[in-house]
């Protein structure tokens, strides 16, 4: 049955503390714990703060990586400052669109041209995206993704694969294969992600060696560079040109039956179970 609980701020608790049903407290340690919570609080440092202060330790990113890779305009912004290649982008702030007399987005027709991508800075899952093709239409996409965040990134449209490379480890960390995504609907959307049998994969991706070679590097590369550690999925598009450009970092990535991380390791020989033991070592070995 439920009982209340909480993380012990009390670091030599190593654990929680819970209400047993005479209403009495027990303390209960944690060797490990396995964050699992997408969003907000989930995978932008917040839990992973509360469990570095209890002394817990925790699968996957620690608090600034965490917090830098939820946030599309900072990590997008760090990717340009260590010359990872990606996308043309652009974010402002709600309040600064409020009067927005159309200049910024004159501004986002030159720089980005149509289609546009607009996305809520800090939301998984692909909630609040829109595809637009012209003005009236990403004047509503704004408001669509302001009723998630405070601050928009913008972001050209790309042509060619969508391409994904999972990332395990910490000073050594090892990429999987490349996988890559044929969505059903226009693009990779929530509805895709997580509805089963409504998106394709191909895991190995169909792409000439060189190229899937490139993803893995420039995965692992943006991996170390960002800070990260124990797992993140890396998302890329492979161009028509062959230039491959990183979409975006996931630090809690999906786990479910559907998603491409376990996936790309089974690929490589890693079963799902001996996945998971490999990222609760890596957590209790720091």
């Amino acid at each position: 049955h439920k009982r209340q609980a909480f993380v012990a701020p009390d670091s030599k608790i190593h654990g929680i503390v819970a209400k047993c049903a005479d209403n009495t407290w027990e303390t209960i340690r944690i060797d490990v714990a396995f964050p699992v919570l997408h969003g907000l609080y989930g995978e932008d440092g917040t839990v992973q703060g509360l469990f570095k202060l209890a002394c817990i330790p925790f699968v996957g990113c620690g608090v600034s990586a965490s917090a830098v890779c939820m946030d599309k305009a900072i990590a997008k912004a760090l990717c340009d400052a260590y010359q990872i290649p990606q996308s043309k982008w652009d974010s402002a702030l709600v309040s600064d669109l409020r009067d927005e007399d159309g200049s910024f987005f004159a501004h986002l027709e030159e720089h980005l041209g149509y289609p546009i991508f607009v996305k809520p800075a800090n939301a998984g899952s692909s909630v609040g995206i829109t595809k637009v093709k012209n003005r009236e239409e990403l004047k509503q996409a704004v408001k669509t993704a302001a009723e998630h965040d405070n601050k928009l990134v913008f972001e050209e449209n790309l042509v060619g694969h969508e391409v994904e490379c999972a990332v395990l480890g910490n000073e050594n960390p090892v990429a999987s294969c490349c996988g890559e995504i044929r969505p059903c609907n226009e693009f990779y959307d929530y509805n895709a992600k997580y509805l089963a049998n409504r998106t394709e994969l191909d895991i190995p991706a169909k792409l000439p060696k060189e190229e899937s070679e490139k993803v893995r590097r420039e995965a692992v590369r943006a991996f170390k560079l960002l800070g990260c550690k124990g797992m993140t999925r890396m998302d890329f598009f492979v161009c028509e040109n062959g230039d491959v450009l990183l979409n975006e970092p996931n630090t809690i990535p999906g786990f479910t039956a559907i998603s491409m991380y376990p996936k790309l390791f089974e690929a490589v020989g890693t079963s799902y179970s001996d996945l998971l033991e490999k990222l609760l070592q890596l957590a209790m070995g720091e």
